[in-house]
């Protein structure tokens, strides 16, 4: 269930057999020459989609901009600060709190957003203890790759060349998701270079002057892509249900 595609009284009944959402989250920017700049989040939406296809989930809006601040040197990439990303987040839980909501589970497409997401949730969690609030309610992060068995697979797809940004692996999914919009470059070297510890923009293209960090995204099929996603949706139907 798309809860931008339901009526108010749809989300209601909906509260009346489950007080769990799932929220992807990710970010818009670059991902090397061949990679969509919604990569992050397409990922986590078209996984979160997926799921819902089979399971009695309700999947919120995406929240597709993120912490990306160090991808600002190219064109399209478009990021929050930190605080900015904090207080929206932070509004966006309240928001469904107070709807009644009590299992808040966000499944992340970006690592740059980590430390802010956790960083809202203690926010949030410390504002309801001082106002005593009487329901309680949990909030979960669970980055895609980190689904049962997506590490697994993630290996046997791509052996080699998969790396650590603009990755075969997530190019994979947003070619089976948008086939028609697979780009196509030719890559010098075919697997970049990794790299220093990641600081500004500057200092991230004067290092990674294509985007890509370690990674091949020719690997990358439509095919693959389906395989990811059907694993990664079963695993998110799991990962919902349990560890709360």
């Amino acid at each position: 269930m798309l809860m931008h595609l339901s009526s108010w009284p749809e989300i209601e009944a909906y509260l009346g057999r489950s007080r769990t959402i799932v929220v992807p989250i990710g970010s818009n920017e670059q991902h090397g020459p061949t990679g969509l700049l919604g990569t992050d989040w397409i990922v986590a939406e078209t996984i979160a989609v997926e799921a819902q296809r089979s399971a009695d989930l309700l999947i919120a809006p995406t929240f597709n901009i993120g912490m990306a601040q160090h991808h600002l040197g190219f064109a399209g990439t478009i990021s929050l600060r930190p605080s900015t990303f904090l207080a929206a987040l932070s509004d966006w839980i309240h928001s469904l709190v107070g709807h009644g909501f009590e299992r808040l589970y966000f499944l992340n497409g970006h690592g740059g957003n980590n430390a802010t997401i956790e960083a809202a949730f203690s926010e949030v969690y410390a504002e309801a203890s001082f106002v005593h609030r009487a329901r309680g309610f949990a909030m979960r992060r669970r980055d895609w790759w980190d689904l049962p068995g997506v590490a697994a697979l993630k290996k046997q797809l791509f052996p080699e060349g998969n790396g650590g940004h603009a990755t075969p692996t997530e190019i994979a999914v947003t070619q089976w998701a948008y086939p028609h919009h697979i780009k196509l470059a030719k890559l010098e070297p075919e697997i970049a270079p990794d790299g220093p510890a990641i600081r500004d923009a500057v200092d991230y293209r004067s290092h990674f002057p294509d985007g890509r960090i370690g990674s091949n995204p020719l690997l990358a099929t439509p095919e693959k892509g389906g395989e990811l996603v059907e694993l990664a949706a079963k695993g998110l139907i799991e990962d919902v249900a349990t560890g709360w």
